[in-house]
């Protein structure tokens, strides 16, 4: 999740250097000149800051780790698979953001939609590259496939709407068990909505308006979510952590949300707080089922 976050904040932060405000634009093919002076821009801001955060993430992340030869390693069956969604979630988001740079340079819009949705995949491989050399893990083929897939999602949308109708969402809680493994699920709030896959729920928020009749009167910024998480994953062994009283499960939800693009007008600096702020999912009541506890409502769920 750290490393996702940081990729996805690269890429937000270079959109706000750039007018966002058009990212929901959609502009046909055959009227489109590309902008080349937008396009060196965008290459060279994406080389020189990509290259600098690989080289710190190697450094930060990896260098007290053992290397070895270059190995892959199965992890699908740990953490409940909320990492999965987390590899999902950060590469819709990159690749929702390539698509959108690439509109604002000129590029025509099924291409930019096609380059563009590459980015996710892109970005998150390398990662991958330097996971395969590290002695206790490795590369992950899961992590690459919930890449890909995330990638695909806004791919998908875009080509049947030109616009994005199921918005991938995150949302973080503090939990009790991240005090039981600080170092490795954070001590401070700020690691642990980057560790603590306990307090990390992942959404797919639905613009239910978008599917219906234009005549139709259903407010267009209510979204419905359905979200994803789980709890006492405190060690990824599971025969750890049962052992040591953890009672793993996963968490079911069933949430309204807003459709914040929804609200976008003629303010560049609010049409990109909202491209920003979409990512997460706005705190609502929320439906809870889980195997442990069945169901359960929050008044307002974080």
């Amino acid at each position: 999740m750290l490393k996702q976050l940081v990729m996805l904040l690269l890429l937000l932060c270079l959109l706000l250097r750039i007018n966002t405000a058009v990212a929901t634009t959609i502009v046909l093919a055959d009227t489109v000149r590309v902008d080349k002076q937008k396009l060196v821009v965008l290459g060279s801001a994406f080389t020189v800051g990509y290259s600098a955060m690989l080289v710190g993430l190697n450094k930060a992340w990896y260098a007290d780790q053992e290397r070895t030869g270059f190995h892959f390693f199965n992890d699908n069956k740990q953490w409940r698979q909320v990492d999965k969604a987390g590899h999902f979630w950060g590469a819709f988001h990159q690749s929702r953001a390539g698509i959108d740079m690439l509109r604002w340079a000129g590029v025509p819009d099924k291409k930019a939609i096609l380059y563009g949705g590459l980015l996710g995949v892109v970005l998150q491989t390398p990662v991958e590259v330097f996971d395969g050399y590290q002695k206790d893990y490795g590369a992950s083929v899961g992590d690459l496939v919930a890449n890909t897939i995330g990638s695909g999602a806004i791919v998908a949308q875009e080509l049947a709407w030109r616009e994005v109708r199921v918005m991938p969402k995150y949302s973080f809680r503090s939990t009790r068990f991240a005090a039981e493994r600080p170092n490795v699920l954070g001590k401070s709030i700020a690691e642990q909505a980057l560790k603590d896959y306990n307090g990390q729920t992942y959404w797919l928020s639905v613009n239910v308006g978008d599917f219906l009749p234009a005549q139709s009167k259903f407010p267009k910024w209510i979204s419905l979510a359905v979200g994803y998480g789980a709890e006492e994953v405190v060690y990824n062994h599971e025969p750890t952590n049962y052992r040591l009283g953890f009672n793993a499960h996963r968490q079911y939800y069933l949430s309204p949300d807003l459709n914040l693009l929804h609200f976008k007008g003629k303010s560049k600096i609010l049409n990109t707080a909202l491209y920003v702020l979409s990512i997460v999912k706005v705190p609502a009541p929320t439906l809870e089922y889980n195997r442990k506890n069945g169901f359960k409502l929050h008044a307002l769920y974080f």
